[in-house]
């Protein structure tokens, strides 16, 4: 389970986090994150968009929880202050659990890679 001091809870952190963190998406999944330009002592956060073409309420719950575990094994490894959005694509309910977390590895790494000068 994602702590609560983890979580993202007001819609202004997720516009933000849409709007200005790097995009990268992987299989199953989207996500946007935004790093600190200074690490400081903020907890990662991290929240979640499972829409209505992922399928029914029971449906959405469970891919939000898949989600939630997978994000809580993670957030450790990204910087303090960041802030994390994970969009589930409409076939997400169709994808595995093993299969989630590789998509959700892939789009992390390629969200937190840096962008290189030009």
């Amino acid at each position: 389970m994602l702590p609560a001091a983890h979580r993202l809870r007001r819609s202004g952190d997720f516009a933000t986090t849409v709007r200005g963190g790097r995009r990268a998406s992987r299989g199953s999944v989207v996500v946007h994150l935004t790093q600190p330009a200074q690490v400081g002592d903020e907890p990662t956060k991290a929240g979640f968009v499972v829409s209505k073409a992922v399928g029914g309420a029971v449906v959405r719950n469970r891919v939000k929880r898949r989600l939630r575990h997978l994000v809580a094994e993670r957030v450790g490894k990204l910087p303090p202050g960041s802030m994390l959005v994970v969009r589930a694509l409409p076939g997400t309910a169709f994808v595995g659990y093993r299969q989630m977390a590789i998509d959700l590895d892939l789009a992390l790494e390629a969200a937190a890679r840096q962008r290189s000068p030009r």
